[in-house]
């Protein structure tokens, strides 16, 4: 007779922490925990880092800060009791660890340890942390479990494969994985993987929210042995995922085969009759959402907590009537509404009334503020000081972006408002922004935007609003920073679908000329490309943070000399 099979109730707390926030954090695990009680989970687990936030970066290395988080951790297990919680947190002081702790009976019960540090792109875990020993299995309520932190499930071979090999019947993941462009789809496919090499189900929780530079799309995860998706988070949200697992009964493992291995239990889950008082029930998986809308969400999400979390009432934007300070305050209006929004219109005598009046209708169609600074008065007194006899040069053309770039800086000096500049990736990349002009401000929302996605981020979101939100003059009108009389991008660049190629594989790829003119591209036009994105590294190094979407974002993410003669 086939032995029957375990039911094992569980929830993923994907939760909106805020580095530093060790109580606010704190309560809201307890109100996730709380609620996953009464839905009748006997296991809950929270993101990486839950009690600290992530990334702290710096303040991994304060003892203060990790001692304040231990006693946030015990202060928060107290409460923890008819439920099993598994909450990150970074443990000790000198070796820290990334830490896993099972709290349970209003205690804490002990704490698996992160086997995998990632020391690439955005991660710099080895600078604050050490690696764990062992693996960890836990039993409850006669299922054993395995913990794993983020990285440890992300490559084949152990600690996943061992606690499998110790007879774990499911492993959970407590993650804090950043999004980019397309990372929910390749998160499922690779835990798919990790499910068809350990041959049992897996379950991820995923931090959600922005912090700084980058944002956690949430989308929470448990896929059977199979491979197949059981349940799904929302992305981009915070959710409570809960799913009824039917594992099959304990296989015992090898546990004196795999080494040093840690048996965290056996702990009590949810008492008997948990189910049937269940104030929630697990639901079928949500759809995923498009490229563009996801794409779109992170901006929004991204901007909204870096607004809130920082404390800043509203925002100032710059709109000139183009196509990527349209995006910028689209954004904004979804991200905080349009009423804390001002629009700032500052004409010279090159720009056109068609522009203007596109600018004026952007911000009466999100609601903003409108606020009107003719320039052409600085610009006079400007040239006048300069001796320039009215010409029209580059410095002239920087000249310009540079008063308004001081005018909207000085608005936000006497209020406190949030600047938000407007340059994209494409142009940051080229050099095509002004310092102390078009780059100054305190958050440079599309910073990580191709050129070619802005247009397809404002198509989107005006035909998600069902009207020209950003009239359609603005989208077909050819891109121009109107800094002199009929200037037009192109002018001074390639055109933006071959550019954006170029820079696609030169940032974010890394490939070098050769290789990149084997890819079909042509080598003049690769020879200018390298050469204005290599000029303009100064310049990147003075930008604002602002939100990495591509799987390459300047700053933090790429990182290249000032002084720098390799040329290939």
């Amino acid at each position: 007779m086939a032995a029957t099979p375990i039911t094992l109730r569980i929830a993923l707390a994907q939760i909106n922490t805020t580095v530093g926030d060790l109580e606010g954090n704190a309560a809201r695990a307890a109100g996730a925990i709380d609620r996953a009680r009464a839905a009748g989970a006997s296991l809950v687990v929270l993101p990486e880092q839950t009690i600290g936030g992530y990334p702290a970066e710096d303040l991994w290395l304060r003892r203060g800060f990790l001692r304040a988080g231990a006693r946030t951790l015990e202060e928060l297990a107290r409460g923890v009791e008819g439920i099993v919680a598994l909450v990150g947190f970074a443990e000790g002081a000198i070796p820290t660890y990334n830490s896993l702790a099972v709290l349970e009976g209003a205690a804490v019960r002990g704490a698996y340890r992160k086997v995998l540090l990632p020391n690439y792109g955005v991660f710099d875990e080895r600078r604050y942390f050490e690696h764990g020993a062992a693996p960890a299995v836990l039993d409850v309520d006669g299922v054993r479990i395995g913990l794993t932190v983020c990285e440890d499930v992300w490559f084949p071979g152990p600690p996943a494969s061992a606690e499998a090999a110790a007879g774990a019947q499911l492993i959970v993941n407590a993650s804090a994985s950043p999004y980019q462009r397309g990372k929910g789809a390749f998160r499922e496919r690779l835990l798919a993987d990790r499910a068809a090499e350990t041959g049992v189900a897996l379950a991820l929780c995923n931090l959600v929210g922005g912090q700084d530079e980058l944002v956690f799309d949430g989308h929470s995860l448990v896929v059977s042995a199979s491979g197949a998706v059981l349940a799904r988070g929302a992305q981009f949200e915070e959710d409570l995922v809960l799913c009824d697992l039917e594992l099959p009964p304990g296989a015992g493992g090898s546990e004196g085969d795999i080494g040093d291995l840690q048996i965290l239990g056996p702990v009590a889950g949810s008492p008997a009759g948990a189910l049937k008082a269940a104030t929630e029930r697990p639901k079928p998986p949500p759809k995923l959402l498009s490229d563009d809308a996801e794409v779109y969400a992170a901006l929004v999400l991204g901007l909204r907590d870096y607004v809130e979390k920082n404390g800043f009432e509203r925002v100032l934007v710059a709109v000139s009537g183009g196509i990527d300070s349209a995006l910028v305050a689209l954004l904004a209006a979804d991200a905080i509404g349009g009423e804390r929004m001002t629009c700032v219109v500052m004409p010279s005598p090159h720009s056109s009334e068609a522009t203007q009046a596109d600018a004026r209708a952007i911000a009466r169609n999100l609601g903003a503020e409108l606020v009107e600074i003719p320039i052409e008065p600085a610009m006079r007194a400007f040239d006048e000081l300069l001796d320039g006899g009215g010409a029209v040069d580059i410095a002239a053309e920087n000249l310009q972006a540079r008063i308004r770039g001081n005018l909207v800086m000085a608005i936000s000096n006497r209020t406190g408002w949030l600047v938000l500049t407007t340059g994209n990736k494409s142009e940051l990349s080229v050099g095509y922004a002004t310092l102390y002009g078009d780059m100054a401000g305190g958050f440079a929302v599309i910073k990580d935007v191709p050129k070619t996605l802005v247009y397809r981020l404002v198509r989107h979101r005006n035909e998600r609003a069902g009207r020209e939100l950003v009239p359609a003059e603005v989208i077909q009108r050819p891109p121009t920073a109107e800094l002199r009389p009929d200037q037009r991008d192109e002018d001074s660049l390639p055109p933006y679908e071959l550019l954006d190629g170029i820079l696609e594989a030169y940032v974010e790829r890394d490939l070098g000329r050769e290789e990149m003119v084997a890819e079909g591209l042509p080598g003049p036009v690769i020879d200018e490309v390298i050469a204005l994105v290599d000029r303009a590294e100064y310049k990147r190094r003075q930008a604002p943070p602002g939100i990495k979407i591509t799987p390459k974002a300047f700053g933090r993410d790429r990182r290249m000399p000032i002084t720098n003669r390799y040329r290939g």
